[in-house]
């Protein structure tokens, strides 16, 4: 991960953040931690769709599934 990635979401721990992952699921919390190979925490997440959200709680996901993290709007 380079070096200016790891300081933009060093600032977004404990912010809202959307990640998007393969297979087309996205989800919503706030970022607790990551580390190098893109393995990351968020607490209070929900699974965001067309349908609506569903919560999830804390949720571990692994660095090869995420395609994108954003700061989450609203």
């Amino acid at each position: 991960m380079s070096e200016t990635a790891q300081k933009l979401l060093q600032e977004s721990v404990g912010s809202t953040v959307l990640v998007k992952l393969r297979g087309g699921k996205e989800l919503r919390g706030t970022l607790k931690s990551f580390d190098q190979h893109l393995n990351i925490v968020i607490k209070d997440a929900e699974e965001v769709s067309a349908e609506g959200s569903r919560k999830l709680g804390t949720v571990v996901i692994r660095g090869e599934n995420v395609l994108l993290i954003s700061p989450a709007s609203g």
